[in-house]
């Protein structure tokens, strides 16, 4: 990520950071993750920096937002990168041309978006599992990943777990499932 903190289009970065109050404080606010989401995503499916450039600048341009990979005017198709102009008014960037909407719908469905403003709310980590979703949302345990459901930090459960709690003891103190418990630790060990 620290390497797109340096991409500029437009002069303003593509993922944003913050100065750091003191040393050692945090320079990635939640925007910039989301940002960071985003063209990790987009950069999976195999769409090219320069698409991508493309897109936050023409978002950047028509909506006057630094911020265009973290607002719900980009999605993609896997091939190529739309702009949401309106409510049902999506165009290619490279040239216009109007795509399937039910194709289109499936993209970023792991980032929740706040209706008011269009910016992200919260991030579901797609690292942990369904049975126990995990999400950062700067309103609950300080942007780190927390349980979606109860907002029980990930690294309460998995440090009580390698503690040697058994599964059972550690889903009782947070009200979880066993099945629960375990996906997460498993993921958590994962990353």
């Amino acid at each position: 990520m620290y390497y797109w903190l340096a991409e500029q289009v437009g002069g303003s970065p593509l993922v944003h950071r913050v100065e750091p109050e003191k040393r050692g404080w945090p320079s990635v606010p939640f925007v910039a993750v989301v940002e960071a989401y985003v063209l990790r995503a987009l950069r999976d499916l195999g769409l090219t920096k320069q698409k991508i450039r493309e897109a936050a600048a023409e978002v950047r341009r028509t909506f006057d937002t630094p911020y265009a990979l973290a607002t719900k005017k980009i999605t993609t198709d896997g091939v190529d990168i739309f702009v949401q102009y309106a409510e049902d008014d999506l165009a290619r960037v490279e040239d216009g041309q109007r795509p399937f909407r039910e194709v289109i719908d499936r993209y970023l469905h792991y980032i929740d978006w706040d209706v008011s403003d269009g910016f992200a709310r919260s991030l579901q980590l797609r690292q942990y599992s369904d049975v126990a979703p995990v999400i950062i949302d700067p309103r609950f345990g300080w942007g780190a990943p927390v349980v979606a459901a109860s907002k029980v930090p990930v690294d309460a459960v998995v440090d009580l777990w390698l503690a040697g709690e058994p599964l059972e003891a550690v889903a009782y103190e947070y009200d979880l499932t066993r099945v629960q418990v375990e996906a997460i630790c498993r993921a958590a060990r994962a990353a």
